[in-house]
């Protein structure tokens, strides 16, 4: 039998003429908008119970044989092109892919920190392959404007995979997606505050909610909104007050926070798209002494679900949060290892499973989109358990 001998070393690098240390978000103003009327939860293997939101195409590599007759002395290279390093979840998803593809494992990986520029990110991708690399993954900063790279990718014979937040582009353009069904996020945390608002006795009251939001143009933002405000319709007594971009940071979440308490005031419910935002808008509430999470005025909703955010949901700052898993990197391996070996990748969409969190034991399980969920309740075994 062969044995696959791959060189490896990691390359953390500006690609060429790049500096990024100091880029800003391109087109991400700070503006108030109004619920949208307009996308993925699924998959690390972490010792937290099944949540049961799975998507139609779960990926399985069960069958994939992982023996090394592959090719002989041949070196793999893969080019990734992250969004950035603003969250604590976008570092565990950072870190997945380098240990995946490490020099251990046998693969030369080149990789981009884009520092939230979408046109960097491009250029980056682009310079890769040129460089003729094998393999492309893709985290993009924004869903649309990748025709080019996917074409340029296509006609070099570099196979790309997207994870996380998805590409507007037809589905033959890459080889599979793995990712979080962010819609399906947002539509757990509605389906969970409208099970926790009936448990307190609440379900009459009018219920006023303000979103700190994710990166606008972003996927994560796009399906949360929309899964989420399929709550805010169904709820005649639930009101929408604003949206606006946190950018995914905590610095962001706080500014914006502190935003709608001048404006606002008593608010019964803050949305987060992600933990940084959550951590922000903890700070804003308590420097303008407005109590949160359980008993206190305001209800804390979060996503990602990153380990130092469910130790807030076990302390009770923070309500629910929905996790958003960035261990994605085994999977492409699988798919990878696949496609060597002169298979093909079955899916072309593939959810990773993920799994809801809540402070209280009050919800047990939330019923939406014709799935019925567990709520997880945040214990020290629990985050014993965790992976991130």
């Amino acid at each position: 039998m062969k044995i696959i001998y791959l060189l490896a070393y990691i390359m953390i690098m500006s690609v060429c003429t790049f500096s990024l240390s100091g880029c800003n978000r391109s087109g991400t103003a700070d503006v108030e908008v109004a619920p949208e009327d307009n996308v993925p939860i699924n998959s690390n293997p972490t010792k937290i119970p099944d949540s049961g939101l799975h998507g139609k195409q779960d990926w399985d590599s069960s069958n994939i044989e992982l023996d090394s007759d592959i090719h002989d002395a041949e070196i793999i290279t893969i080019g990734f092109v992250q969004v950035g390093h603003e969250s604590a979840w976008r570092e565990a998803a950072t870190e997945s892919v380098l240990d995946t593809f490490s020099r251990d494992n046998g693969y030369e990986l080149m990789f981009i920190d884009s520092d939230n520029n979408s046109d960097y990110q491009k250029q980056a991708a682009m310079q890769f392959i040129e460089q003729k690399i094998d393999y492309l993954i893709i985290d993009p900063i924004v869903t649309g404007g990748w025709d080019n790279v996917l074409k340029a990718a296509k006609e070099a014979g570099v196979k790309v995979f997207v994870i996380d937040r998805t590409i507007d582009c037809d589905e033959s353009m890459y080889e599979a997606w793995f990712g979080s069904d962010f819609e399906a996020e947002g539509e757990a945390a509605g389906a969970w505050l409208e099970a926790y608002l009936k448990d307190k006795g609440r379900e009459k009251e009018d219920i006023s909610i303000v979103t700190v939001a994710g990166t606008k143009g972003s996927a994560a933002r796009k399906g949360r909104t929309k899964g989420f405000s399929k709550y805010i319709k169904k709820n005649d007594n639930w009101t929408k007050l604003a949206e606006k971009d946190g950018e995914f940071t905590k610095e962001s979440g706080k500014r914006i926070m502190e935003e709608f308490i001048i404006k606002y005031g008593k608010i019964d419910v803050v949305v987060c798209h992600n933990d940084n935002e959550a951590w922000g808008a903890m700070e804003a509430l308590d420097e303008a002494g407005i109590t949160y999470g359980m008993g206190g005025d305001t209800i804390l909703i979060s996503f990602d679900a990153v380990y130092e955010s469910l130790e807030y949901v076990l302390s009770g700052k923070i309500n629910a949060d929905f996790e958003c898993n960035p261990l994605s990197a085994p999977y492409i391996e699988d798919a990878i290892r696949r496609i060597e070996s002169g298979r093909h990748v079955v899916s072309k969409t593939n959810y990773i499973d993920e799994a809801c969190f809540q402070a209280e034991n009050n919800v047990y399980t939330i019923e939406y989109a014709g799935r019925t969920s567990k709520m997880i309740t945040v214990t020290e075994q629990v985050l014993k358990s965790r992976a991130y």
